[in-house]
């Protein structure tokens, strides 16, 4: 026992460099998030360091930037974006991964492996391709136009991560559904849906959270201000407000507190769903 105990502490001891380099990584990620918050509540005239917190709260940067105009409809529009993607990632998403991950032939393997050869195509190399064929569907400024084309490139992801989750369900409950006089379709809905709570999770924060901010096809599908999104608004409340960025900073702020208290609710099953995820990768 004491032996034990005694190879823990130095594996431990051994490891001291890994936690540091965590703690190093963590920082890094956080420090601008630390900054713009920080910003946001100080007065235009504080010129202290954006590093030091603000002596005293100041909350009129927050009403500036709701009284500027366009960061509700912007949430708004950013909301139904989300939503239509996230729903179009998932339901595609596991009905493309299930006959690919039980149906185990040449032509399967191909189809997957030209999946996640679509994966490593970056989306904005085919940007012309897209907005020609956008405009000439008169999709432009439209919600069906932007969610059609982030939808189609998270597609790929999500059968992966899906498909790799089926397969570490046993085959033995299609066979059992099978003898039952279950179709494949019942099986699916009946047997295996049911079972992809922790990927589907997974799905819906790391898609929902790439449609929300989404950018770079926003700037050039979206181009009424009526139908910009929080990253196109946020984007433009910094272009004109460079005598006030701390109201801009606290845009910003309210642009990724939603998507904040999502992952903190569901935090748990993502880290499951990825986990599970990997183990036939």
């Amino acid at each position: 026992m004491k032996i034990k105990k005694t190879k823990n502490r130095y594996l431990h001891r051994s490891n001291w460099w890994k936690y540091l380099l965590s703690v190093v990584i963590v920082g890094i990620y956080l420090l601008p998030i630390f900054v713009i918050v920080v910003t946001s509540l100080k007065p235009v005239t504080d010129n202290s360091s954006r590093l030091a917190l603000p002596e005293v709260i100041y909350w009129g940067n927050y009403l500036k930037a709701f009284n500027a105009g366009g960061l509700l409809n912007a949430i708004k529009n950013t909301m139904i974006i989300t939503f239509f993607v996230v729903v179009i990632e998932v339901f595609a998403g596991c009905m493309g991964a299930y006959p690919l991950a039980r149906n185990r032939s040449r032509l399967n393997k191909v189809v997957k492996a030209l999946i996640m050869g679509v994966m490593m195509v970056p989306g904005l190399s085919i940007v012309v391709g897209v907005y020609s064929t956008l405009v000439n569907l008169h999709a432009i400024s439209t919600y069906w136009g932007i969610i059609i084309v982030t939808a189609a490139f998270g597609l790929p992801l999500s059968i992966y991560l899906y498909s790799n989750f089926i397969l570490s369900i046993p085959g033995t409950l299609d066979e059992a559904a099978a003898i039952d006089g279950a179709g494949a379709a019942q099986t699916f809905l009946h047997i295996i849906l049911p079972q992809l709570k922790p990927v589907t999770v997974s799905v819906i924060i790391m898609k929902g959270v790439g449609a929300w901010n989404e950018y770079g096809y926003s700037l050039y599908i979206l181009q009424k201000p009526q139908m910009y999104n929080i990253t196109l608004t946020i984007k433009q409340f910094f272009a004109e407000s460079m005598n006030d960025l701390n109201a801009a900073a606290a845009g910003a702020v309210l642009g990724i507190l939603p998507v904040i208290v999502i992952y903190l609710f569901l935090q748990k099953y993502f880290i499951q769903g990825s986990l599970d995820s990997a183990v036939k990768g």
